[in-house]
């Protein structure tokens, strides 16, 4: 039996990095391969400009997933991200550099999502920046990816568009109404795997994914 578990995110989702503890476990099974699809929800039409009542709104829905998920969102990320306004909330560029590492080192993307992930919700550092991923990237070996990252060539550009294509197909097909979303995909024929345990009893969620 082969089972293959797609994750559909968004990177600057804070419910997406709530669920990263889990997402790191799962990715750590033996039983199963994780992919990830980046659905560029705050990205192109999604993005928008960070003004003090966005930025108060966030961080208040990002205290509510820190009580429940243990994830800390720090409050250097709350002055340095969250009150900069020349910094967007756009989830395009921590994409676009997922992307490479996808072509160059598919199995650090977890790794490297929870790298970006810790540099803006714990460093406070502006991920919307593609010269601060590609240092991410580097500090994680991963120079190729840094490399293709700055160079953004037609390739990386199209498989990025293809990837969150992808995506908001499998959100639209499942009647999916956000994101954190999981696709379990065994031998071929693919379920929504419910997410209602997901934060509340993450080892029961895992245990229930195991069992389907």
């Amino acid at each position: 039996m082969s089972k293959t578990l797609h994750y559909i995110f968004d990177p600057l989702c804070g419910w997406c990095y709530g669920a990263g503890a889990v997402v790191a476990q799962v990715a750590a099974l033996p039983q199963l391969q994780l992919k990830l699809w980046p659905c560029g929800m705050f990205s192109g039409a999604g993005s928008r400009a960070m003004d003090d009542d966005f930025a108060a709104y966030a961080w208040a829905n990002d205290q509510r997933i820190e009580q429940l998920t243990g994830q800390h969102f720090s409050p250097r990320y709350r002055t340095q991200v969250l009150a900069d306004r020349q910094q967007r909330f756009d989830s395009g560029p921590i994409s676009l550099a997922l992307t490479a590492v996808a072509l160059t080192a598919p199995t650090q993307e977890v790794a490297a999502l929870k790298a970006m992930q810790q540099a803006r919700y714990i460093d406070g550092q502006d991920v919307t920046s593609l010269d601060q991923l590609a240092v991410i990237l580097q500090g994680l070996g991963l120079a190729e990816a840094a490399q293709r990252l700055t160079a953004a060539d037609a390739e990386l550009l199209q498989a990025h568009a293809a990837r969150t294509q992808q995506a908001q197909h499998w959100l639209q097909q499942l009647g999916a109404r956000g994101v954190p979303t999981f696709l379990l995909e065994i031998d071929g024929r693919g379920q929504l795997l419910p997410s209602n345990l997901l934060f509340s009893q993450p080892e029961a969620w895992i245990e229930q994914l195991l069992a389907a």
